[in-house]
């Protein structure tokens, strides 16, 4: 059986001359590897968050035309109002079926001389509305002297309470024949005569006079006549308001209401021309 040998002993280190290198802390190369680690992802972390706050200080208030979240309420996307400098607000992009976001508008807003964005076109329908034609509009007035067709050196003619077809010389003579023409009292269709004296031309009894208005619904009916077109050329004849058929007409060389007669001489005698006031 074979004997087994021992091994010798190692010597200390000591004892072989080897001596343990004292001068360092055991590991500090590692941590010094550690600690320049740590330095650089530190640097790194900082560098990256500057670059990120500049990036987004840098963007546009829009991205890609879709509004930012306004911050006073949350969820909620809202447009932002004009800048008091003056510039244009980015204008909002809309969406068609697809979903997909249209072109943008190159449309930009003026600014005013104050510096503020001009406003947007107002809707039509909070336009101010035009001003309403009144209807309690005046009558149109004109002033006007009635001559005869078959008498035209004769003009109606006020004389006392009466209407004359008169030759009319004297200035006096000119001014009482000489009417303020007016929408019909009764009806506005027809024509009323006043003088320059406020009296208005009446029928009473089938006789033209001139007489102060009572205000009644009967008196305004008899100041009212209505234009007709006569045979004669350029002339016009008055019926009555409240006694259709009855037109005025001259006889004797006073006015007078007397039913339309189809002989010649009632034609002449109902037939006259309004003509610019002598007066």
């Amino acid at each position: 059986m074979p004997q087994s040998k021992s091994r010798p002993p190692k010597s200390p280190p000591w004892e072989n001359g080897w001596v343990p290198d004292t001068s360092r802390v055991p590991g500090t190369r590692r941590l010094w590897l550690a600690g320049a680690l740590a330095l650089a992802t530190v640097v790194t972390c900082v560098t990256a968050i500057a670059l990120t706050d500049q990036h987004t200080e840098a963007k546009s208030p829009t991205e890609d035309g879709i509004p930012a979240a306004d911050s006073t309420g949350p969820g909620l996307i809202s447009y932002a109002s004009n800048s008091p400098t003056g510039a244009a607000t980015p204008p909002a992009t809309s969406r068609g079926k697809s979903g997909s976001p249209s072109a943008r508008s190159t449309a930009t807003t003026t600014p005013d001389p104050q510096g503020s964005a001009s406003a947007a076109p107002a809707d039509p329908s909070k336009s101010p509305a035009p001003h309403p034609t009144s209807s309690t509009t005046k009558p149109s007035v004109s002033w006007r002297s009635v001559r005869s067709v078959n008498y035209p050196d004769r003009y109606w003619h006020v004389d006392g309470s009466y209407v004359g077809l008169d030759r009319v010389a004297y200035a006096s003579a000119r001014r009482d024949a000489t009417f303020k023409l007016v929408k019909g009292l009764a009806d506005a269709s027809c024509y009323s005569f006043a003088t320059s004296g406020g009296s208005y031309l009446r029928h009473r009894e089938f006789v033209l006079r001139a007489e102060r208005t009572d205000g009644s619904a009967l008196f305004k009916q008899d100041a009212t006549f209505c234009p007709r077109t006569s045979k004669v050329s350029g002339a016009v004849m008055l019926e009555s308001a409240n006694y259709p058929g009855r037109f005025l007409r001259h006889r004797n060389f006073r006015l007078r209401l007397d039913p339309y007669q189809y002989s010649g001489g009632n034609q002449s005698d109902s037939a006259f021309r309004l003509v610019d006031g002598l007066a």
